[in-house]
């Protein structure tokens, strides 16, 4: 049980980590910019040679700041179910479940699919003056991280501690 608790912690931590990087970055579209050099922009940036904020039009703003909230969000909760889990481990009796740790976890998987899901509707494919643009490692990232906290929250919910 004791490495049962130690993998999933681990997978935790591993999940936060990747959620800092998947939203901080600027690589969740990748192409070739007219001039020849690789530019990539994210949910902050735009980067070719230099970095500059993200133009983004009206319509897309939105969007754009919808994204931005629900990464964090996912974020914020992941740390949250984290830290609810080491109060948990060492506060609940023996064959109690991590249910509060559970429901939050899930809740971040739930920001994460509407961050991405927006993202992925709204720019995909659009990246300014780009050629041939592609997803970046962040937006795979950000759906890796999805999987894993569907996958830790189910476990959080069903875990007894023994």
């Amino acid at each position: 049980m004791l490495v049962l608790l130690a993998g999933i912690f681990v997978v935790h931590i591993a999940t936060v980590i990747m959620l800092f990087v998947s939203t901080i970055a600027n690589v969740w579209m990748v192409g070739s910019s007219s001039l020849g050099s690789a530019s990539s922009s994210g949910l902050w940036l735009l980067c070719n040679k230099t970095c500059e904020r993200l133009p983004v039009s009206g319509r897309d703003e939105t969007s754009l700041k919808a994204v931005q909230a629900f990464m964090i969000l996912s974020i914020i909760f992941s740390v949250i179910a984290l830290v609810m889990f080491i109060v948990q481990l060492f506060t609940l009796e023996k064959g109690k479940r991590f249910y509060i740790t559970g429901a939050i976890m899930l809740v971040c998987w739930m920001c994460i699919l509407i961050g991405v899901s927006i993202y992925t509707a709204r720019f995909t494919g659009k990246m300014p003056l780009s050629t041939s643009p592609h997803h970046g490692y962040c937006f795979i990232l950000a759906w890796i991280c999805f999987c894993f906290s569907f996958i830790i929250g189910i476990l959080y919910l069903v875990l007894r501690k023994k």
